[in-house]
């Protein structure tokens, strides 16, 4: 997988784990698989800017998104 596909997805990941942890610790309950989601994608973005020469800046985050949806949608 190309390193900005890997982030976006890992970032993708991310925000999705935290609704699901908000929604399991107010219903008393363990958050596990929102747990493994959450390291799931912070793994994946580690290793996306791991495999990128020269790792990822603040400011090189948005482009890969649209690159990303780009090859997506095209």
């Amino acid at each position: 997988m190309q390193p900005d596909t890997l982030l976006v997805v890992g970032l993708l990941f991310l925000v999705l784990s935290i609704p699901a942890i908000v929604s399991a610790w107010t219903d008393g309950r363990a958050p596990r698989g929102a747990a493994i989601v959450l390291v799931w994608g912070a793994g994946m973005i580690l290793y996306a800017m791991r495999i990128k020469e020269g790792g990822y800046r603040w400011s090189d985050i948005p482009d890969a998104v649209y690159t990303v949806i780009g090859q997506v949608v095209f």
